[in-house]
């Protein structure tokens, strides 16, 4: 097949890959012009994704994957487009479909009859039906269902793993009609892989889940089911504190009951879906009351773990603190949503100073995302916000002023802080 997916962050590129991998002739579509320029040379664009330098790299030099800006001269020449454009929601859960609307106009010009177009971004339940599939009829002048096929297919995936997640977890599938739904099957089974899975009760490999609005809600109910468990085990753990327990020693005793499944606590719940996907299910469902209290219990944990730093620490006024980790989580080079900046914020309200190091930053970077870099200034307390790997050895001799540790993620080794008072979310 000839494919393009349009947009290559750290979904599509990596998809955009899979695909070539299986022997087929992919285009990628993007509106920044270094990224394009770095995937037509073989170097990935970003960094933190496994076997993804090499197989770009293969799958280049093979003559499988070239990319480009134009997007309506690349879908013209395809039989299948996947859409991987960002979905952003704002404070209020509204989301701006400013990017993926400018992305579908692209499409629609260049969309010929017999197209398969899939959406792989997430989205907000009936967007595939009621707003991509008349827009790309009035931009093509095709008739959707009839002259081109239109699935939504949600991204499962993590960065950091896309390939092993693309092999592990099934294929959703959704279409506005059943031969739509034929189509994008048909078309997910020839460029993906999938392990064995003899958990499932459904042997693994791409569902057809009988309808778009059917797979988009599997995508917003499986993301927010993680949000409202963190929320939940967030609350433990502040109830935790108050009661003298730990935690962690209760949801693993509790998770050896096969009914109870409770994620672990922390300071912060970051990145691209987490935080953004029950608010645009709140969108959909307003009335889904357990839905914002998760995500409020979630979004105040920052400032708790401050006040903990607090308690410990005493007046903030003036104290130099360093947070640990500005990506939202260990291991990757991302900071969306990250909790660095709400904690930054409310160590400021307290009279702190605060700095920020990661061992995935320079001190250049950090300050182009608005966060005040550490360059060896003496601090007297820390928080740690990213669980990376390199603070599982860190010790109080690598910070020698500090008084009080606020481990958010329970990354470091208590036996390397002597000396310290380490204080822990939830015990």
């Amino acid at each position: 097949m000839q494919i393009c997916v349009v947009a290559l962050g750290k979904i599509g590129l990596p998809l955009a890959v899979q695909f070539a991998a299986k022997g087929h002739r992919v285009i990628g579509a993007d509106v920044n012009e270094k990224v394009v320029e770095l995937v037509n040379a073989g170097v990935e664009p970003f960094p933190g994704e496994a076997e993804l330098d090499v197989r770009l790299k293969e799958a280049v030099e093979a003559g499988l994957l070239t990319a480009t800006t134009d997007t309506a001269a690349a879908v013209a020449q395809c039989e299948a487009v996947v859409v991987v454009v960002p979905l952003f929601v704002d404070a209020e859960g509204v989301p701006d479909f400013g990017w993926m609307d400018a992305a579908t106009k692209a499409i629609a010009a260049g969309l010929r009859p017999g197209t398969l177009v899939s959406y792989e971004t997430t989205l907000p339940v009936g967007t595939t039906r009621d707003r991509w599939a008349p827009m790309l009829a009035e931009g093509s002048g095709l008739t959707a269902g009839e002259d081109f096929h239109l699935v939504f297919s949600p991204e499962r995936v993590l960065t950091g793993r896309v390939f092993s997640d693309l092999r592990r977890y099934p294929k959703l599938v959704g279409g506005i009609d059943e031969a739509s739904a034929a189509h994008g099957v048909s078309f997910y089974e020839a460029v993906l892989d999938f392990d064995e899975r003899p958990d499932l009760a459904r042997p693994n490999g791409v569902w057809d889940l009988g309808s778009a609005e059917a797979s988009e809600l599997a995508k917003l109910a499986e993301t927010t089911y993680r949000d409202v468990n963190i929320g939940l085990a967030n609350q433990f753990a502040r109830f935790a504190d108050r009661a003298g327990v730990d935690v962690t020693k209760v949801i693993e005793a509790c998770n050896t009951q096969p009914y109870s499944h409770i994620h672990q606590p922390g300071i912060a719940v970051g990145g691209h879906c987490i935080p953004i996907y029950p608010r645009m299910y709140l969108w959909n469902d307003p009335e889904a009351t357990v839905v914002r209290s998760a995500r409020e219990a979630n979004a105040a944990m920052p400032e708790y773990a401050v006040d903990l730093l607090a308690a410990a620490y005493g007046d903030l006024t003036g104290a130099s603190v360093l947070v640990l980790g500005a990506a939202y989580r260990g291991g990757v080079k991302e900071t969306a949503f990250s909790g660095v900046f709400p904690t930054v914020e409310a160590l400021r309200a307290r009279g702190a100073v605060p700095y920020v190091s990661d061992p995935m930053y320079t001190a250049e970077e950090l300050a182009a995302h608005g966060l005040p870099p550490h360059r060896g200034e003496p601090v007297t307390a820390a928080v740690l916000q990213a669980d990376h790997a390199e603070y599982r050895d860190l010790t109080a001799a690598d910070l020698p002023d500090v008084r009080v540790l606020v481990d958010g993620r329970r990354t470091t080794d208590p036996a390397r802080w002597a000396g310290v008072r380490r204080v822990v979310i939830g015990g």
